[in-house]
Parts: structure tokens; C-alpha cells; sequence
């Protein structure tokens, strides 16, 4: 009998070995793609290599299915061109962004996924402001505290705050002064910051340009 459980005792060990080291392999595998990915995403410049990458982070994430970061990159992607390309229809490009971020937060819904939501609306509003606040500019204003609360701390959030008071007309209660103290804030913040591979970290550059511009 004790030879019989020695036997099994070792095939055991044999399987979680074996499966180890599958479950390795796939992490490695993963972990590669993404790295290469995001090389891809800091160094786009046009449109159609945003887009590009975007389809690149999702099939990851489709191959994957249990991580929220693949498509939060594409959604990501899909986003940054949007600031300065004047050609992208903001409202087609949000139906895509708005189903990307869905998939990450079924996944995990968290902090850095409300930044995304409150840039998202935030494009869908500056369409046409004056006409748009009351859906997408409450909706983008909604997901700001809503991640603040979660963590206050988080530097994106704060740099996305400050950048809308920055912009906002002082007459509406917005204007350099009063962003200043919140975007240092999110400078300190992204000082600080020691983010796990492969999670956010972008923002610091702007939120540092923004700051420099209230002095």
C-alpha cells in the first residue's frame, strides 16, 4: 500500500509540475505580447497605427479572457487619436471605445477604467458643449468622482480633473489658478507611483506641461 500512495503521491506532483509549467509558459506568452504592444502604442503616431494596435490588444484579450488590460490598452488606443484627429467621428469611435471598456470591467471594474469612461464621454461632449454637458459632460463629470472615491490618490484621475478645470472658462468656474493645485497634486502623484508591469502609467508628461502653463 505504501508503494501504491508513493506512486500517486509522485504523479501528483508529476501533474502540478506539468501544469505549472503550462500555466507559465501562457503567463510568459502573455506577458511578451503585451510588452510589445504597448512598445507599438508609445511609439504610434497616426491614426490608422492606433487603430492597428487597438485590434492588436483586443485579440489578445479575446485569446486571454482574464485580464481587464489587454482592453483597456485598446480602448486606450482608440481614444488618443481622437484628442487631435479632427476626422474621427467622436460618437462612431465612442461606440467602439464604450464596448472595449465593458469587456475589461466585466473583467475587473477599478480605478483606471473610470479614467477611461470620463475620457470617453468627454470627447462625446466637446462635439458641441454647450448642447452636450447635460448628457456626456455629467456623464464624464460621474465617472471622475465616481474613480476618485475609489482612490483619490490615482495620478491619472487627478490630472484628468485638473486638465478640465484648465480648460473650463474661469467664468464657469474653471481656469488656470484653480487647476494648478490639482495638477501638482497629480505630479506628486505620478512621482510616487510604482505601477505593476504592464499597468497604466501614462500622463505624467502632460500633467507636468499643463502645471508649467499655470506658472
Amino acid at each position: 500500500m505504501k508503494g501504491k500512495f508513493r506512486i500517486i503521491s509522485l504523479l501528483t506532483f508529476s501533474l502540478l509540475c506539468f501544469f505549472s509549467l503550462i500555466s507559465q509558459a501562457q503567463d510568459d506568452k502573455f506577458s511578451k505580447a503585451m510588452q510589445k504592444n504597448l512598445k507599438a502604442l508609445d511609439s504610434a503616431k497616426t491614426t490608422a497605427e492606433y487603430i492597428a494596435v487597438s485590434n492588436s490588444f483586443e485579440r489578445i484579450g479575446d485569446a486571454e479572457k482574464t485580464s481587464w488590460l489587454p482592453y483597456y490598452y485598446a480602448a486606450l488606443a482608440l481614444i488618443t487619436p481622437a484628442w487631435e484627429d479632427k476626422t474621427i467621428n467622436a460618437d462612431a469611435n465612442s461606440v467602439k471605445v464604450k464596448a472595449l471598456i465593458e469587456k475589461a470591467s466585466k473583467i475587473e471594474d477599478n480605478v483606471e477604467i473610470y479614467a477611461l469612461r470620463n475620457m470617453i464621454a468627454t470627447q462625446q461632449m466637446l462635439i458641441e458643449p454647450s448642447i452636450r454637458w447635460a448628457n456626456y459632460g455629467v456623464e464624464a463629470s460621474t465617472a471622475l468622482k465616481k474613480g476618485l472615491a475609489m482612490d483619490p490618490e490615482n495620478p491619472r484621475l487627478n490630472y484628468l480633473k485638473g486638465s478640465s478645470i484648465f480648460y473650463t472658462p474661469t467664468q464657469f468656474g474653471g481656469g488656470k489658478d484653480k487647476a494648478k493645485p490639482v495638477l501638482q497634486k497629480a505630479v506628486e502623484l505620478y512621482s510616487k507611483e510604482q505601477p505593476k508591469p504592464l499597468y497604466p502609467a501614462w500622463g505624467k508628461e502632460i500633467a507636468a506641461s499643463l502645471l508649467a502653463q499655470c506658472n
